[in-house]
């Protein structure tokens, strides 16, 4: 098969684009990434969480083009099966597709409330009810997993889709200066530690775009 592109918007501000790289390069898949730029008009309104559909990011795998996070996913793990992007036990594979999808298609105070912006923090920010709401399940949600399957991961040994799903969360969490309880705050360094994320961090402090809806001061 022909190689591969992942199309992304900004490094900074979305954290769909995130996911999508963590899972390509979970999966152990060359691509190169080709850049949407924030003024498009579809790429912004996704950004502004005014669009009814997320399509960015997307891939292009030789004639295969898939978008939607989830589908993504699934589309490498079939193709990729040594990634072992799921776990290999029946039951903690259906608890990882459970939790990312609840991720896909909930949380979505803490989505509108805390956007992911990578160039900022603000300490002592405030977190409204339906916002600690959400944190409150996605905390059960990681602490029920690392009681689980012992960590470091969310399934053990190897970092899986979930942990690609819940990555942006730890950074709007660090970025809204939210605390924790000790057993999610260490699972949050180990994600922080993550090269894969490390380098999208970086690269997201290099960007010159900004979105003055998404950079927000209250």
């Amino acid at each position: 098969m022909k190689g591969a592109t992942l199309y992304i918007s900004s490094k900074n501000y979305s954290s769909w684009s995130l996911r999508g790289f963590l899972l390509a390069r979970l999966s152990g898949l060359a691509f190169e990434e080709k850049v949407v730029s924030p003024d498009d008009p579809s790429n912004r309104a996704e950004l502004l969480l005014q669009s009814s559909s997320i399509r960015i990011p997307y891939l292009a795998h030789g004639d295969v083009v898939v978008w939607d996070v989830l589908a993504i996913a699934e589309y490498l793990n079939e193709v990729f099966p040594e990634a072992r992007m799921l776990p290999a036990d029946p039951k903690a594979r259906a608890h990882c597709r459970s939790v990312a999808g609840e991720m896909h298609s909930g949380f979505a105070a803490l989505r509108g409330s805390l956007p992911m912006n990578l160039k900022l923090f603000r300490p002592d920010f405030t977190l409204w009810s339906a916002v600690r709401a959400d944190i409150g399940r996605i905390t059960e949600i990681w602490r029920e997993c690392l009681e689980t399957w012992h960590g470091p991961w969310l399934y053990g040994e190897r970092p899986t889709i979930a942990d690609a799903m819940y990555a942006p969360v730890v950074t709007r969490l660090r970025t809204y200066d939210v605390k924790v309880d000790p057993v999610c705050e260490a699972w949050c360094q180990h994600i922080l530690a993550w090269p894969d994320l490390r380098e999208w961090w970086a690269a997201a402090q290099r960007e010159p775009e900004q979105i003055e809806e998404l950079d927000i001061e209250f």
